[in-house]
């Protein structure tokens, strides 16, 4: 079954989804290596990453989607591709889902901001009008192809012009053809309950810790309605903080004795990276004793 295929099975399941967001090939494989059944690969924690910058519509289209690929041939799970605004017009739009349907994603999440757009948990977001932002999902249903690839429509409405506006455009993109739901950053239990309860097909949230929603269990989450929750910097963050810790440990000490409980060990980073599988492709075919 195709990455796409599977990912259509898994929404039309009874379970709720967790997707932690991957930054890279590696935080794509602890994420399967964990138990998570898709990845998602997070435009912000790609910017952080890649950049050293904050999410603010800095990442192109090719650095996105150069570690995207990465990401897919990473893994065999189904990766949902964060691919902003199509960083551009419906034009660039509908180019943009093309190439990602050749990166072999199983969906592509798409936004209404204007560009440059901005991380959904930060200030000064702006949104495009809402004729324009049917048109380029029109396009992006189109650009698929026959693919199936899974269409998720993200509306960053509520920051700018409030829940309302947010639930109108969630519903018109689900007329449109959009599979999955997306209302960014609302900010109470009550609105979270009431994007579950009253928008149509599968619906998506976003826990972004210190962000402008609540933290919801998944339990609950799944109660309101919802199929599926991102989190999406919750891998590259702690690992920021786990290094910040062991980097201040070695500049203060000098060596590594103290923290080797806080490191993976080498037989561990070559279970991870496949040097096994490696090592055995070499020995078969490059003629070295290993």
């Amino acid at each position: 079954m195709s990455a796409i295929n599977r990912l259509r099975q898994l929404l039309k399941g009874d379970d709720l989804i967790i997707a932690p967001g991957a930054y890279d090939a590696l935080t794509a494989r602890l994420i399967v290596d964990a138990g998570f059944p898709v990845v998602y690969a997070t435009g912000a924690g790609i910017s952080n990453s890649q950049l050293g910058l904050a999410d603010v519509g800095l990442l192109t289209m090719t650095e996105m989607l150069e570690q995207t690929r990465r990401i897919v041939s990473a893994v065999d799970a189904p990766v949902i591709a964060d691919i902003d605004t199509g960083y551009g017009n419906a034009v660039n739009l509908y180019r943009t889902v093309q190439e990602f349907v050749r990166a072999g994603v199983a969906a592509v999440q798409i936004e209404d901001q204007v560009i440059p757009k901005k991380c959904g948990h930060f200030a000064g977001k702006q949104i495009i009008p809402f004729d324009e932002s049917v048109l380029k999902l029109k396009a992006a249903i189109e650009a698929r192809g026959d693919s199936n690839l899974v269409i998720v429509a993200r509306t960053d409405a509520i920051a700018v012009e409030g829940f309302a506006e947010a639930m109108h455009r969630a519903r018109a993109y689900h007329e449109i053809g959009a599979d999955a739901l997306f209302v960014e950053a609302p900010r109470t239990r009550e609105e979270l309950a009431e994007i579950g309860r009253s928008l149509p097909g599968a619906k998506i949230a976003n826990i972004v810790e210190g962000g402008h929603t609540p933290i919801v269990p998944a339990n609950e989450l799944a109660s309101m309605g919802f199929k599926l929750a991102l989190y999406a910097n919750l891998a590259l963050r702690s690992s920021v903080k786990a290094i910040q810790s062991n980097l201040m440990h070695l500049h203060k000490t000098g060596d590594s004795t103290g923290i080797l409980d806080r490191m993976i060990t080498m037989d561990e980073r070559g279970r991870i990276t496949q040097k096994g599988r490696l090592d055995a492709i070499e020995k078969r075919f490059a003629q070295i004793a290993i």
